[in-house]
């Protein structure tokens, strides 16, 4: 991939644009923070050639949500289950809200 490539994916979500030190310092956390999410599973982190974790928009987002919890007084391993369950919410919304939109266009191709 050229600098030309990586520039270009920088508008992706889940593209690991950001270093563990930048990512830390955009939160307003520690390394050790993103070490502990990383260890309870809530992200996982891409690798970089050298070994260095590499984190997307949508980790820091997550990541994000989850100190909002710990920094709230929940236990991080309860603020990783509690980010798991709504992300998966969030996406059954989208599903159904999808499944409801393609039941409409159906019945209205029938209903004329």
């Amino acid at each position: 991939m050229t600098a030309d490539d990586s520039f270009g994916r920088l508008d992706d979500d889940d593209y690991p644009a950001y270093t563990m030190g930048r990512a830390a310092e955009m939160l307003g956390t520690t390394q050790g923070f993103l070490r502990a999410i990383g260890e309870a599973r809530l992200i996982t982190p891409l690798r970089s050639t050298g070994g260095h974790r590499r984190y997307s928009r949508y980790q820091l987002r997550i990541a994000a949500r989850a100190r909002e919890l710990v920094d709230g007084g929940t236990p991080i391993e309860a603020a990783c289950r509690i980010v798991v369950l709504e992300d998966q919410l969030e996406e059954a919304q989208r599903i159904n809200a999808e499944y409801r939109r393609d039941a409409e266009s159906a019945g209205s191709t029938t209903a004329a």
